[in-house]
């Protein structure tokens, strides 16, 4: 998005673990060719994936390559939420969307967060998460037999390609993503309900909980970043509402509030 004009280009999802300089490069055209800028100066990176050093520093490299500007900054996808959600106020912040995480930030800093370990170790309560027990499901048939009729009318594939999608194809943590939605549409449903709820509680136990622990925050403001957070945004609410935590700020897309945030700093 450009912080001056507002205007926002929709690019692939650009996570340096799973993206190569070339894949990049090729997002960047694409901005490039889109917005038309001619006094580039500055470029604000929020992504997955950059925690470490040595991925912050190669995206700041390829970035300042494809926009031929100095001035790049890159932070996680942990850092850019809080900015967007909370501005300067000390809250929890979670991320539900593809992957998931939380963190307790200070209003100023991110002070406590546990180690992200990925769509196979972690991401508890995502939607990957939520595709990766309705597959299961499926394929061990644990899912009830009517709605395992329609989970095979909805995305008409073999079990050899679901299969494939998952170990042998790119971005398998996306096609896990892809098949939340069948929970969501149904989550009437005891069986579907009963998936979300489950994964929301995992994803209470690891992270969050041992998160307020080390934060000492057992009385406070929730804010909750992700598509799939704003899809299950009810029963996240009612999840919460016994526990001190009160639930506050539910967005699916966090560049409205980055923008404020920037626009202002």
């Amino acid at each position: 998005m450009d912080v001056e004009s507002g205007n926002k280009i929709v690019t692939e999802g650009l996570n340096p673990h799973f993206t190569t300089d070339e894949q990049f490069l090729a997002a960047c055209k694409k901005v490039l060719e889109t917005c038309h800028s001619t006094s580039l100066q500055q470029v604000l990176f929020y992504g997955a994936g950059c925690g470490s050093k040595v991925q912050r520093e190669r995206v700041k490299i390829i970035l300042s390559e494809a926009f031929g500007v100095d001035d790049v900054q890159v932070e996680t996808d942990m850092l850019g939420a809080c900015r967007a959600v909370c501005g300067d106020k000390a809250s929890l912040v979670g991320i539900l969307g593809t992957g998931s995480n939380a963190c307790y930030y200070d209003g100023e800093r991110i002070k406590c967060q546990p180690t992200s370990t990925g769509y196979v170790l972690g991401d508890k309560g995502s939607a990957n998460h939520v595709g990766r027990v309705l597959l299961n499901d499926y394929l061990t048939h644990r899912m009830p037999a009517a709605l395992r009729r329609m989970f095979h009318e909805t995305y008409h594939l073999s079990d050899a390609k679901l299969m494939d999608a998952v170990y042998h194809q790119p971005h398998p943590n996306r096609f896990l993503a892809s098949l939340a939605p069948f929970a969501v549409q149904h989550q009437e449903e005891e069986y579907c309900g009963g998936v979300i709820w489950e994964t929301l509680c995992d994803w209470y136990f690891d992270p969050l909980l041992p998160l307020r622990r080390r934060a000492r925050y057992w009385e406070g403001t929730l804010h909750v970043v992700g598509g799939y957070a704003k899809a299950i945004e009810p029963t996240l609410r009612r999840y919460f509402e016994d526990d001190g935590l009160q639930v506050g700020t539910v967005v699916a897309d966090p560049t409205e509030g980055l923008l404020r945030y920037h626009k202002t700093v």
